[in-house]
């Protein structure tokens, strides 16, 4: 019995999507405990920053922007590059890594550190939230339009003190990927394939660039099966079939809430290091979220993960329509435990 509901759930959450009372879904997989419950994909129309691609047939092979997730990937590659010893201490002031930026007051820059900006606590004047990313004044696309995004970054006027509030902000990723790239004397990209990619098996991938630097906060296009491999990382503590990829103290320590989130615009209510921490029907999670509707959830009470791409962008139903399939997976392997 118990089967045969979980059954008529997933076929239920399958045709609102095909009927396209949940619209604009491009990609659904659920697995619990190592076994799939839903593989789905299914066309629609998608783009890219910076590109319409019109009508696209999605398959498990087809690539998708996954917007903010890039950040998520991000936390990952900085556990391994302490790992690798290339960064020794999350309370090194970040401007210590642009010693170009010597005309800087210190009293906006030398106590920030590296912790402050993984928990997005930097202090900076940052707001991706009351406006789109068409428009110039969402604090991103203004970094985009900057000559040098760093600069302005590190200039923006402070609002509160290091630690002490949340400011959801690609420029804190930016100085991460920066930071990552002065460390390991590579691009963004490629250390990320070199680090985690290969050692995941994900060899279709791709990283839109800004003037050849990778955009750290947002760049990242992947498929939904490389996507799934990166929640089953996270949910194994670092591991990947037998491999520790990425340290399991690092896992708990980004997975973990750092700072709570009062703002109702935030899709989740805490946040660790560059991932986000929510609730739904009762159940924690933990969250790589990315514009548009692309999602990674962990649910680890339940060994329940969840991956969707979607083209919802900048839309008001890119909140609803992914929890609403989190909320159908949730009740489903409730149904069959």
């Amino acid at each position: 019995m118990a089967a045969d509901k979980a059954t008529n759930a997933l076929d239920t959450l399958r045709s609102r999507i095909v009927s396209g009372e949940l619209p604009g879904v491009h990609a659904v997989i659920v697995r619990h405990k190592g076994q799939s419950l839903a593989d789905w994909y299914f066309p629609g129309n998608d783009q890219t920053i910076g590109k319409d691609l019109g009508a696209v047939d999605f398959s498990p092979t087809t690539l998708h922007d996954v917007r903010s997730v890039s950040k998520s990937v991000v936390s990952l590659l900085v556990g391994i590059a302490m790992q690798d010893g290339l960064i020794t201490s999350l309370d090194t002031p970040v401007i210590s890594y642009f010693p170009e930026y010597t005309d800087l007051p210190a009293a906006t820059t030398q106590d920030v550190t590296l912790r402050h900006v993984l928990a997005m606590t930097s202090g900076w004047n940052w707001d991706e939230f009351t406006y789109p990313y068409t428009d110039p004044r969402n604090s991103e696309i203004a970094m985009e339009l900057a000559d040098d995004p760093i600069r302005h970054v590190l200039t923006q006027n402070r609002v509160s003190k290091p630690g002490e509030q949340f400011h959801y902000s690609g420029g804190d990723v930016a100085l991460i990927g920066a930071v990552l790239a002065r460390v390991t004397h590579l691009p963004l990209d490629q250390y990320a394939v070199e680090k985690l990619f290969k050692p995941l098996g994900i060899e279709q991938h791709g990283w839109s660039k800004r003037i050849d630097v990778p955009r750290a906060a947002s760049g990242l296009r992947l498929t939904g099966p490389d996507m799934m491999k990166i929640a089953e990382l996270v949910a194994d503590h670092g591991q990947y079939r037998g491999r520790q990829i990425v340290p399991a103290e690092w896992i708990e320590t980004i997975t973990r809430e750092h700072i709570g989130i009062p703002d109702v615009r935030a899709p989740g209510n805490g946040y660790g290091y560059f991932w986000w921490l929510g609730r739904t029907d009762g159940v924690n999670w933990i969250g790589a979220l990315g514009n548009g509707g692309q999602r990674i959830w962990i649910v680890p009470s339940l060994k329940l993960l969840v991956v969707t791409t979607m083209g919802l962008y900048d839309s008001p139903e890119q909140g609803r329509v992914p929890a609403t399939i989190l909320e159908a997976a949730i009740r489903t392997v409730r149904a069959n435990p």
